[in-house]
């Protein structure tokens, strides 16, 4: 505790802390907590990393189950009975198994790019909105809105589009698939937004205020403010809101099992049903023999999607890292 008084002369006199006393132990505390916090995570994370290498590494090593799932049969066309064509099948339970990744990252790919084509406009749109245009009760209004979506469990958003947003979309386009991926791109949208938004918002309202006044002094418009002088200034922040809004959606379980029709067809149509990476595996793994070649392949869907989160999460770091050395004038 700072004691602070004047000396007769009008100086200032200042008591430091002595080292020992319990702000010192308190400070001590909670720096340890922190550290171990820090360290209890990094540790889950490399162990969840390991076992889930560990459960893969026989597609890559086994000879029993390369026979069956090689890397050849997940990334390579196999031939079809008959053996006059070849083509891209997922039946793991089939007489012959297929087991082929390309339908499932054709299937995650479209749900995952629609709803980041929906999620990302809207959520820095709003976001832009409430920190440069909004009254400050309609800012208290929006914004707990919208962060509230975060705490609505998948299952609810996921039955909520089946029952809904299907029947709509059936309704209105005629489409034959009830389950295809906009309605799951859609439903994973929901989820997508809350994410982006909160951190465009923090973005959009720590840039300076001076940047604004500046730009109002110039004779700028508030929108064009906005677009031309917030915006570019907080882009390493809408940058970093993307790649974990897309991070959030490659990853998504639930929603996409209950409102994709989970079909593992190749198509490019966004109203045809499909099945991705996450829902195969949450749907399939309670329910094959431990040690199988389908639970073996099932685990490394999931170290391909542990891989593929950390590259683009990775990239996306060293692209804002770019973008802030550009935006501050460095080389």
């Amino acid at each position: 505790m700072r004691n602070s008084g004047l000396l007769s002369g009008g100086a200032e006199l200042t008591t430091v802390p002595k080292a020992g006393q319990p702000g010192d132990a308190a400070d001590k505390i909670a720096a340890g907590l922190i550290r171990g916090s820090a360290f209890i995570a990094i540790a889950s994370l490399v162990l969840i990393f390991v076992f889930i290498g560990k459960e893969a590494l026989p597609v890559l090593t086994s000879p029993e189950v390369k026979e069956e799932a090689g890397l050849s049969q997940l990334f390579l066309p196999q031939q079809n009975r008959a053996g006059d064509t070849t083509e891209f099948n997922w039946q793991p339970i089939s007489d012959t198994p297929k087991y082929s990744l390309l339908p499932l990252f054709v299937g995650t790919l479209k749900v995952t790019v629609i709803a980041v084509l929906i999620a990302i406009p809207l959520a820095v749109a709003a976001a832009l909105y409430t920190s440069e245009f909004a009254p400050s009760w309609v800012r208290e209004v929006i914004k707990p809105c919208i962060e509230i979506l975060a705490g609505i469990p998948s299952v609810v958003v996921g039955f909520f589009c089946l029952m809904v947003i299907a029947s709509w979309l059936q309704a209105a386009f005629g489409w034959t698939f009830r389950l295809n991926a906009v309605t799951a791109g859609i439903g994973l949208s929901l989820a997508v937004i809350p994410i982006v938004y909160t951190v465009c918002e923090d973005a959009f309202s720590s840039v300076p205020h001076a940047f604004r006044e500046g730009s109002i002094a110039m004779g700028a418009s508030a929108w064009q403010t906005a677009s031309r002088v917030v915006l570019p200034a907080a882009m390493p922040g809408v940058l970093a809101a993307c790649i974990l809004g897309f991070g959030r959606a490659i990853g998504e379980t639930m929603i996409v099992l209950m409102a994709s029709g989970n079909a593992a067809v190749i198509s490019w149509s966004p109203a045809d049903s499909v099945r991705t990476f996450s829902a195969t595996i949450a749907a399939e793994l309670g329910e094959l023999v431990q040690g199988s070649p389908h639970y073996h392949v099932l685990f490394f869907i999931g170290a391909f999607l542990f891989v593929l989160t950390f590259i683009i999460n990775l990239a996306g770091r060293w692209w804002v890292g770019r973008l802030q050395k550009k935006l501050q004038g460095a080389s």
